[in-house]
This record gives C-alpha cells, sequence and structure tokens, in this order.
C-alpha cells in the first residue's frame, strides 16, 4: 500500500494571524476565507491555533443585556491571544496522513500545523484527510 505523505494533502503556506488580531478581524478572515482555522504566529514562531468553535464561543449570546454599543466596544477589544489554544499538537512534515489521523482522532481535534523543525510549512485537516479517502476509493474499498 502507498504511504500517503502528509506533504501530499496538506495545505500549504496556511492562513495565519498574529496574538493581537481582533475577534472581528479573524471571525471576518475565516468567513472570507472559508477556513474553520487559523494558525497564531508571533515573531514567525507558532504561538497557537483557532477554531472558528473558539471564537464563535467568545462572541456574545443573543440573551445579553448589554446595548450592540457595549458589545461592539468589548468585542474591539478581545484579541485572539486571550481565546487561542497555546498548547498547539504539531505533526512533522514528514509523517503520513494516517500519522495525522491518529493524533486527531487522539486530541480529538480537526487540523494539526504541519511542522518542518520549527517552521510552519502547513496545515492538515480533517477534509484534507476526507479529500484523499475521495480521491483514493481503493483505500476504503
Amino acid at each position: 500500500m502507498k504511504k500517503n505523505m502528509i506533504s501530499d494533502w496538506m495545505t500549504a503556506n496556511p492562513i495565519t494571524i498574529g496574538p493581537k488580531t481582533n475577534l472581528h478581524d479573524a471571525h471576518k478572515l475565516m468567513q472570507e476565507r472559508r477556513v474553520r482555522r487559523l494558525i497564531v504566529l508571533e515573531d514567525g514562531k507558532l504561538a497557537g491555533i483557532i477554531a472558528l468553535s473558539d471564537v464563535l464561543t467568545a462572541e456574545p449570546s443573543s440573551a445579553t443585556s448589554l446595548s450592540v454599543f457595549e458589545l461592539n466596544y468589548l468585542l474591539a477589544k478581545l484579541t485572539i491571544d486571550e481565546i487561542m489554544t497555546r498548547e498547539v499538537i504539531t505533526v512533522p512534515a514528514t509523517a503520513t496522513v494516517r500519522d495525522a489521523a491518529r493524533l486527531m482522532l487522539d486530541n480529538k481535534i480537526g487540523g494539526l500545523p504541519v511542522m518542518d523543525g520549527d517552521k510552519l510549512v502547513g496545515i492538515i485537516t480533517e477534509s484534507d484527510i476526507f479529500r484523499l479517502l475521495v480521491q483514493s476509493p481503493d483505500l476504503i474499498d
């Protein structure tokens, strides 16, 4: 059986943001680029990861008693470094898709930054793994 390397299925040059990006801008970027995860870099180094679910959880409920002006003021002050996951599980660029899938399954996460040493080279997500299965039906037939 052919080994499916991460480098063949990952998204290279993933979308990144800085830790001081505000919540609104991060959410807008996710919507515009149609992604569910952003990798946080600080001075070119991996600092964290933020998922769409983190962003949505941090946004206010419609049941709040705050006015729209108060909400907008508070949200404008909220930055990604306040809600991002700092203990990021990563996968080396030399790993296989199976290795990445196992890490995601074991840790109940949907995506992994792909690293070459200390350098971010990509991201692999559950969508990439689904794409592999769809494009390589002999793996599951």
